[in-house]
Formats: structure tokens, sequence, C-alpha cells
């Protein structure tokens, strides 16, 4: 047989099993791999070994990225689940605080017998009910308002007489602070697109935050942006250093020791979800003593 078809021949088997002792590493390295993936333990932080074979280290690599987004997004869910849980905690400890209140000066009136005074530890069982109401009401807002299948139908609406409707249904708390809100506006006729109830729920939400956190009347001021029509409601806060302007919009921020007193915490939560829904956008900052939430619309 001739020499060089001999050596063609030799060339021939060992390239074959060459290839085939490649193939066959190959095959150990991805089956190594398969079996560390199916029986890894989703806890562990195990990272599959990476080898020396080319292609393989780049696999081994790309699925230790993998499982490293999923372990952090594992840990991101953890958190957040933590929060809501301390959250509803606070929540639940609101409602159940002025029920208490209010089933206690059910039993006083019950074991009254003045008249008068019986009369006025109903009217405080009846604030207690009342605030209690408030709160349910805000939460299924806040509920509703998340939904990721909320839709809501915009149309043209006139921005200035919306806004007065708006402060003068809060005009019975106006007077009682001895406050008169400041409405300026640069263009009377500014029109915006919105859906006219959750424009108007946001609008209230804004007005109500000034008035049981602020400590002085508020200003209202429209103007011409860059993105659109900005609606700012600005007023004093006894204390700027005590707010995280980042957080105003997280469901339960009242929850925060720095912002006691009444309310759900959700009033900006709801109002921020709605705001989205309607490709509007709301940011809060200080200025100086001042507390400034600004939304911004759509203008026509």
């Amino acid at each position: 047989m001739d020499l060089s078809l001999v050596s063609c021949i030799l060339l021939l088997l060992g390239i074959c099993m060459g290839t085939l002792i490649v193939s066959a590493g190959y095959q150990v390295e991805l089956r190594r791999i398969a079996r560390f993936v199916h029986e890894r333990d989703p806890q562990s932080n195990a990272r599959v070994s990476s080898g020396t074979m080319p292609g393989v280290t780049d696999l081994a690599d790309a699925v230790n990225a993998e499982l490293d987004r999923s372990a952090e997004a594992h840990v991101r869910d953890m958190r957040h689940q933590q929060e809501f849980q301390r959250d509803l905690s606070a929540l639940s400890h609101d409602i159940r605080t002025p029920l208490t209140g209010a089933k206690g000066y059910l039993q006083l009136a019950c074991e009254e017998d003045d008249a008068a005074a019986r009369a006025r530890h109903l009217d405080m069982a009846s604030q207690r009910i009342d605030a209690t109401t408030e709160l349910l009401d805000q939460l299924f807002s806040y509920t509703k308002s998340a939904d990721p299948d909320l839709t809501l139908e915009c149309e043209p609406i006139a921005l200035k007489p919306l806004v007065e409707a708006v402060l003068l249904g809060q005009y019975p708390a106006f007077e009682e602070r001895g406050w008169e809100p400041v409405v300026m506006f640069a263009n009377e006729d500014a029109t915006v697109e919105a859906d006219r109830d959750a424009l108007e729920r946001i609008l209230q939400n804004l007005v109500v935050n000034a008035l049981r956190y602020g400590a002085g009347a508020p200003t209202v001021m429209e103007r011409m942006g860059e993105d659109g029509i900005e609606l700012a409601i600005s007023n004093p806060v006894d204390d700027p250093s005590a707010l995280d302007v980042s957080r105003l919009f997280e469901r339960f921020y009242r929850a925060d020791a720095t912002r006691g007193g009444a309310g759900s915490g959700l009033g900006l939560a709801v109002a921020a979800n709605l705001a989205h829904a309607m490709g509007m956008e709301l940011a809060a900052a200080l200025s100086g003593n001042n507390l400034v939430i600004t939304l911004t619309m759509r203008r026509i």
C-alpha cells in the first residue's frame, strides 16, 4: 500500500479519535453542569466550576451569572415581604387603636346616667369609628390604584375649576386652622388630559397631606414646565429634616417615626399610583422650610 495513503488514513483516524474524545469530554462537562443545576439546593451559594474546556467556561459563567441574578431577586423579594409585613403590622395597630377607643367610649356611654356626658361619649366613639373608616377607605383605594389592570378614561379637564372645587371641599379644615390657601395660575384656561375622578382624588390627597402634616397654609401654583403643565403644592413644615422626600410616595410611609399623627400613610402612595396610570409624574422636594409636591401633567 502506498505510504502516503497509509499516512492519510492514520491522520483521518487520529482526527476522528480526537473528535470523539473531545466530544465525550464536552458531554461529560455538560452532564456535570446539568446535574449541578438540577440537584443544587436553592438556598445554597454554590456555583458551577468552569473547568478548562473552551465554550464550557463561557456556559459555566453564564449559569453562575443567572444564579447570582436569581439570588439577588430572591433577596429583594424577601426584603419587600418583610417590609410589607412590618407595614401591615403598623396599619393593623392603627386600625385597632381607634376601634379599642370606640369600644371604651361606648361602654362608658352605656354606664353613664347623665344625658350630656353620655352624648359626649357617643360623639367620641363616633369620631374613632370615622377614623377607622378612613383608614379602611385609604387601604381599599391603594389596592385599587395598585392594580396593574387599572384602566382610566382620560378626557380634557379644565384644571383651575377642579383645583378650586377640591380646596372648597376642605374649607372646614382650612377654617379650623385659620389658613387661607393661595392659588396662582399662570394660565387660567390650563387644560390637561386626565381621568376626572382619578385627578380629583390625587388633588384631594395632596391637599389633605398639606393640611395634616403642614405648619401653614399651602400655596397651589400652576406653571408651564418642559414636560407639560406643572401643579406645585407648597406649604411650610415644622421639621424639614425629619422628612425623607425620597420615600414620601411609599405605602405606609407614615408608619415611620418621623411622620406621626393621624392618617393611613397611603394617601400619597395612592396619588402616585393614579398619576402613573395616567402618564403623569409626582415629585417631592424641600425648599427651605417648605415641602413642595409637583404634579406634572400632559397639556392640551
